[in-house]
Parts: C-alpha cells; sequence; structure tokens
C-alpha cells in the first residue's frame, strides 16, 4: 500500500476520506506527542480535520487546532512537536489532501512508510482509554506573519530615507505589487506580510473560497491570464503601476512571480536569483543550494559566480536532500537555500516550503535591484522545453535502466547523474533530464539549451527506440 506521493497524501476526497483521515491520524499519534492541525480553504477541510482530529486523539496525541492558515504557517507551529495539515496545494477543489510535519519539516519517506504500514495493517493503535488526548485551540496566524516580517527585516534592513521612524524606510518602501491570492489561503498572509514591510499591496482573489471561484487553484500562465492583464493595464487608481505581481496556489507553499508587463517569470530564473542571494551573503566556507533534477542549470551558474556549489536529490525531497547534505557537510557547509521549481525553503528561517516567505524575499530583491528586469539581468536565460514520450507503465523500469547506458553513448562528451532520472550536461551549460511520470503512462523529456530544438530531437529518438525495444 502506498498513501504517499511527492507531496504528502493527496487525491479525491472518495480516496482521501474522513475514514482514512482518522486511520492515519490514529497511526501518526502516540500518547504524549503535540499536534497542531490546520486546514486550507477546501470545503472538505473541517470534516477531515475533525476525523484527523479524533484519530490522533484516541492515539492517545494531543491537538492543537489552528484552524484556516497556508501551509507554511501550519509548519511554522509544528516546530518542537508534530503536526498535519489538509490540503491539496494546487490541486482541483473535489480533492484534498494530508501533509504530516515533525518539527517544522515535513515526514521523511521512512515516516510515511511507516504510516503506510499501519493503515494498511487496518490497527486503530487506540490508546488506553485514560490516555487519550484532548484538543485545544490554538491561534498562529499572527504570531507566523510577525516571523516572516521579523525575518525580512533581519535580512534587508531598513531602506535610506528622511524619517528613521516613517514607513517609508521599510524594505518595500515605494514598492507597488499586485497579488493573485486565487482564493487560496494566502490571502491571509502574503498580503498582509508585504504591506508590514512597507509595500502598497492591491490583493485579488482575496476571499478565501474552497470552489476557487476566481481561477484554478494553480497558477500557471493560463489561469494566471486575467491577472496578466490586471498588471499589464496598470490603471489600478491607488497604486498606478505595479513593479511586479505575486501568484499562490491554494495553500501558499507555491510562489509564481510576474513582471509589471505580466510576464511570469520562468521559474528557475526566480530560483536561481533567490539561491544566489543566499549563496553571496552567506559567510560559510561552503555554501550549499540543495534543488531537484528537473531545476535548471542556470541554477548552478549563477550559484558558482557566487562562490557557492548545488547539489540535487529527488522530486519532493528537499528536506531529505538538506538533511543528507547537512550529514556529509565538513565544517565550514551551510546549507543556504534549497528548492524545486515554484516552492522554496529558506533554510535560515525555518525547515518547510514557504510561498509567504518567498513572496518577501523576493519582492525585497527587486526593491533592492530596482526593477525585475535588472534583478533577473545577470542570469542566462536559455530555450526551455518540456516533452512527454508514451511509455507504458510496465515498462518504464526497464526503459530507464537501458536509458543509462544509451543516452550517455548517444551524448559521449556530457558528464552524467543517474541518481534520480538520467541528467546529462553540456559544458555550454545545456542540460536534459530524462525521468519517468510518477502518474502516467509517460517518459518525461527536459532540456535547455541554445540549440533546444536539435537536442531535444536527438534525445526523444533515443528514448523512443528505447521504449519501444523494451515496452
Amino acid at each position: 500500500m502506498t498513501l504517499f506521493g511527492t507531496a504528502g497524501i493527496r487525491g479525491p476526497v472518495e480516496e482521501v476520506s474522513p475514514s482514512l483521515a482518522l486511520a492515519v491520524g490514529q497511526a501518526a499519534g502516540d500518547p504524549g506527542e503535540t499536534f497542531v492541525v490546520g486546514r486550507d480553504g477546501r470545503e472538505t477541510g473541517p470534516a477531515l480535520a475533525a476525523a484527523m482530529e479524533a484519530g490522533l486523539e484516541s492515539a492517545g496525541a494531543d491537538v492543537r487546532r489552528v484552524g484556516q492558515v497556508p501551509t507554511p504557517a501550519l509548519a511554522f507551529a509544528s516546530q518542537g512537536r508534530r503536526g498535519v495539515m489538509l490540503t491539496a496545494s494546487h490541486n482541483p477543489p473535489a480533492d484534498n489532501g494530508i501533509k504530516l510535519f515533525a518539527d517544522g519539516v515535513e515526514y521523511d519517506s521512512d515516516a510515511e512508510g511507516a504510516i503506510d504500514d499501519h493503515v494498511a495493517r487496518d490497527d486503530a493503535g487506540l490508546a488506553r482509554w485514560d490516555q487519550w488526548g484532548d484538543a485545544q485551540d490554538l491561534p498562529v496566524l499572527e504570531q507566523y506573519r510577525s516571523a516572516v516580517e521579523d525575518y525580512v527585516r533581519e535580512r534587508f534592513g531598513e531602506r535610506p530615507g528622511t524619517d528613521a521612524d516613517a514607513a517609508s524606510n521599510a524594505p518595500l518602501s515605494g514598492l507597488r505589487i499586485a497579488v493573485d491570492c486565487g482564493n487560496g489561503v494566502g490571502a491571509l498572509a502574503t498580503p498582509q506580510v508585504l504591506e508590514r514591510l512597507g509595500a502598497t499591496v492591491v490583493a485579488v482573489n482575496a476571499s478565501v473560497d474552497g470552489h476557487f471561484p476566481g481561477r484554478g487553484s494553480k497558477p500557471t500562465p493560463e489561469t494566471l491570464a486575467a491577472f496578466t492583464d490586471f498588471l499589464a493595464d496598470g490603471t489600478e487608481p491607488a497604486t498606478g503601476d505595479f513593479d511586479l505581481g505575486l501568484a499562490h496556489d491554494g495553500d501558499a507553499d507555491r510562489l509564481v512571480v510576474l513582471g509589471p508587463d505580466g510576464e511570469v517569470i520562468h521559474e528557475d530564473t526566480v530560483l536561481a536569483v533567490v539561491a544566489a542571494h543566499y549563496t553571496a551573503v552567506s559567510d560559510a566556507d561552503d555554501p550549499v543550494v540543495v534543488t531537484t533534477p528537473n531545476a535548471s542549470a542556470r541554477i548552478d551558474e549563477r550559484v558558482r559566480a557566487a562562490g557557492g556549489r548545488v547539489e540535487r536529490v529527488r522530486l519532493g525531497a528537499l528536506h531529505e536532500g538538506i538533511a543528507r547534505e547537512r550529514a556529509a557537510g565538513a565544517d565550514g557547509t551551510e546549507i543556504v537555500f534549497a528548492a524545486e521549481p515554484w516552492k522554496h525553503i529558506h533554510t535560515a528561517f525555518g525547515g518547510w516550503i514557504d510561498g509567504v516567505a518567498s513572496a518577501a524575499v523576493v519582492a525585497a530583491l527587486v526593491a533592492d535591484a530596482g526593477d525585475t528586469d535588472r534583478l533577473r539581468a545577470p542570469v542566462t536565460e536559455r530555450p526551455y522545453r518540456k516533452v512527454s514520450v508514451e511509455c507504458p507503465d510496465a515498462a518504464k523500469a526497464d526503459a530507464m535502466a537501458s536509458l543509462e547506458s544509451a543516452l550517455p553513448e548517444a551524448f559521449p562528451d556530457a558528464a552524467v547523474d543517474t541518481d534520480y532520472g538520467v541528467r546529462l550536461e553540456f559544458d555550454d551549460a545545456s542540460w536534459l533530464l530524462v525521468r519517468p511520470s510518477g502518474t502516467e503512462p509517460y517518459v518525461r523529456l527536459y532540456a535547455e539549451s541554445d540549440a533546444v530544438d536539435e537536442l531535444v530531437a536527438d534525445a526523444r529518438a533515443v528514448i523512443e527506440t528505447t521504449v519501444s525495444e523494451t515496452a
């Protein structure tokens, strides 16, 4: 039985049901443990939260209800204890999900496997009647907002101004920001934090609504079309033109950044900019950025230029990569940042993915640079492609095993990494990655190069030949 994917348990509520939440709660809970339990804005959240609370308490754990919050706020509240977030992130309204935390960090694969095994045994795991836990409400949202604000003020300081007590000295003073909250719980934190840091903020789709009436909960160029037009129009009476746009998914762990003209800035460019910042300001001898195999070589370029190095870990396992690199590191090694596209862990702030903190940090970097164009100018943005090649699920393992030799043979000048798929890197910073889809009958090909069409065509031919020989 495998309940967990790359981001917790997630799916339609017919599967992620109250009975499953009860079972997971009973599997996770133990006498003496305390769990904070939160939820996003989905219609099914209250019922799932009630079932989760019943499961945890009947297993002996105490529960602290934090209510409707962004996922990063729940993770923040789980420091020093455990946590459960009921969210399906960017999935459609009919879905929901379960994500577990321990001391501010997502459960690793071993901890998730133990939950899997417990639920598969259909063992209620009830504590003795006199060991059942209790529940109390625990407001955390304001504490979380203040923590993000303090973190950004500490890192970026006050801006030059005429009055030391004036708002014009705040890190984001003078910045005009539009935020598309997507009717998600990011509306409860991001606009407020940005305003406290001195920005003029206009929030759209800022009412929390589990039907996501304003747009799809996943922020993509297609779902953000109306927001793009809003930015490009630049006629909001209170602000005039905007300096940048920010958009969240349903639970505010993802962040999409847009320029003042409404153009979506490539997620790897955002990652490269933030990674380079953290590397440059670190005083560690060996600053390390952890990212994933599908992340662009532009990140490696900018981090190397700033004096650091990049290490990769499988998708959905940034927390495991951080732990691995910390364990392997010598004196002077510091994990300064960890990220996969759209999702960032600010390690000096906490061990969780945090789209609210990312919004504030990116905005502060824009304020320092002067505008988004100057911020992204040092990043070399090569053409990028993502292609799906049909491959039956039953053939994926054999196809990937064969591609570990077939692709290097076809591209003998490339450096090869087969830890998480097959990744080839070239001297000109071009790269390609081939990995199996975890949900569909495809092998995914990612490529970035000044000659990307040629690279994709050559790699695709190798993949298709290999799949046909192994299917």
